[in-house]
């Protein structure tokens, strides 16, 4: 059997999303953050050693990756879901291009976001509190927030043009953008007026399996 760790308000949700899209038999095992730091407990690096979540264990193989995780249980649950797109069609190309996307371009420029907003707000002698504003303020003004911009514009336009991420039929890349997209427009709220992305998201929202999986995963403060 499936067994995912996942740690609460995580990357984890969106995989309990598309173990219910797959109806395949699955457990989960329940890590809580750190109420201090907020971060993963010690406890999910007897599991993996970077002791982060999402982590599938499937039979003898421990897979880590949200990208990683989503291709393979697609490949190996599948395969009748109508989840795959057709070998060498643009629908191909269109659902691995945002498969990477969402780590690789889109959620750097939301974590720098929470960090510097941070920066801003954390303890720090006073006389270094008005220095450490501006440089986090020229940073953000400078740099962050015009990619943040700029990413979010380019999907909200992909998104005008296609119901799903790949075109006409859900694939990996759906499950793998909704936390980004959620993170942009209920964390920074930098995507909440773009209308082509909230009624993506409020469509993902509206599936009976990600109710439930919302159900199974517990709070999220992203949703």
């Amino acid at each position: 059997m499936i067994t995912l760790h996942h740690l609460n308000d995580s990357r984890s949700q969106r995989i309990i999303w598309l173990l219910e899209e797959l109806g395949v038999d699955y457990e989960i095992k329940r890590y809580e953050r750190d109420p201090k730091t907020n971060l993963a407990p010690d406890s999910l690096k007897a599991i993996h050693p970077l002791g982060k979540s999402p982590i599938i264990t499937d039979g003898g193989k421990t897979i880590a990756e949200s990208a990683v995780i989503i291709n393979y249980l697609i490949r190996n649950y599948g395969q009748d879901k109508g989840l795959i797109p057709e070998a060498g069609s643009k629908a191909e190309d269109q659902a691995e291009y945002w498969l990477h996307f969402a780590e690789g371009s889109m959620m750097p420029y939301l974590v720098m976001t929470l960090v510097f907003e941070k920066v801003k707000t954390a303890p720090m002698p006073f006389f270094a509190r008005p220095i450490a504003k501006a440089i986090a303020g020229q940073v953000m003004n400078s740099f962050i927030s015009p990619n943040v911009k700029r990413n979010l514009a380019f999907v909200n336009e992909h998104l005008s043009r296609h119901h799903w991420f790949a075109g006409d039929q859900m694939t990996g890349a759906d499950f793998q953008m909704i936390f980004p997209l959620e993170a942009a427009i209920n964390r920074s709220g930098a995507a909440a007026q773009l209308p082509a992305i909230k009624a993506w998201v409020e469509r993902v929202h509206g599936l009976d399996t990600y109710k439930t999986a919302l159900e199974k995963g517990g709070p999220y403060s992203y949703a």
